[in-house]
């Protein structure tokens, strides 16, 4: 994928950047695999905002990504790569030689005519899923398991890729894209390669409207807000946050302060995320 870069016809198109498509191959979806995808503007379903800054953006429908990859032993051939407007990462059409037509995320190096399989005896190449057991160590994987038969879970935005690192007895390690390092067990799918679309995160938007075609609304700062909707609000003129820090606008400390549940996975962690 390469980037375009617009002519600055306009303060927006002044370095606003996009995707060429160069690797798009069809231009609609395949009919069997879409469902309707109801645009809920970040409310619950007690209809309470529980995502701020969500609503708007362009109609979508949703395609169904097969990230089980249950079609064990089953080859098949890709058809298409196409665009996903619900996710960064581009998705392949796949036509298995038992009629079925199923959606996967498109890794690098993936195209039209290759031909892809899951299962244990799967060949180690972009695009294939096997378990974590079967890969050998230091390969790139992506669409990784945590639980067997659940489906991946982790690495599956645009360019993202882990590594297996170790295999020991019932479990693999990996290092995650954040550098995170976690064990998962060894029976677990995942799929060869890295996320295609690498360049999705050079792109610059270039304008407010175009974050709004993403379903994204505006977020106002806490400090042009007033005391009584948010901890940084009010002063004359430009002031500080203050003392005890920056705040949520419930209160709450910001920037630093750990909101992380605990979780029956974390005794998997072998090494946090960051430095």
């Amino acid at each position: 994928m390469a980037i375009k870069v617009y002519r600055p016809t306009s303060p927006g198109r002044r370095g606003m950047t996009g995707a060429t498509f160069e690797e798009i191959t069809k231009d609609k979806p395949e009919k069997s695999l879409l469902a309707p995808l109801k645009s809920k503007a970040g409310r619950n379903n007690k209809g309470r905002i529980t995502v701020r800054h969500r609503g708007g953006g362009a109609k979508r429908r949703l395609r169904m990504i097969d990230f089980k990859r249950d079609k064990l032993n089953v080859p098949g051939r890709v058809a298409s790569i196409e665009y996903d407007p619900n996710r960064s990462a581009r998705i392949a059409l796949i036509f298995y030689v038992d009629g079925d037509k199923r959606y996967i995320l498109a890794p690098t190096g993936l195209s039209v005519g290759d031909t892809i399989r899951s299962g244990e005896g799967a060949e180690i190449k972009p695009g294939n899923a096997l378990p974590l057991s079967a890969i050998p160590s230091g390969t790139s994987i992506h669409n990784v398991g945590l639980k067997k038969g659940v489906g991946g879970q982790l690495v599956r935005s645009a360019g993202a890729a882990a590594q297996l690192m170790a295999k020991e007895g019932e479990y693999a390690l990996i290092r995650l894209p954040s550098n995170e390092m976690r064990r998962v067990r060894s029976d677990c799918l995942a799929t060869i390669g890295q996320v295609g679309n690498v360049d999705h995160q050079s792109i610059n938007l270039g304008k407010a409207g175009r974050k709004r075609w993403l379903g994204w609304r505006p977020t106002v700062r806490g400090s042009a807000m007033s005391p009584r909707d948010h901890p940084h609000g009010g002063g004359e003129g430009r002031s500080p946050i203050g003392k005890p820090g920056p705040r949520t606008p419930w209160g709450k400390p910001a920037l630093g302060y750990r909101t992380r549940k605990p979780k029956a996975s974390d005794k998997m962690i072998v090494k946090r995320r960051g430095k």
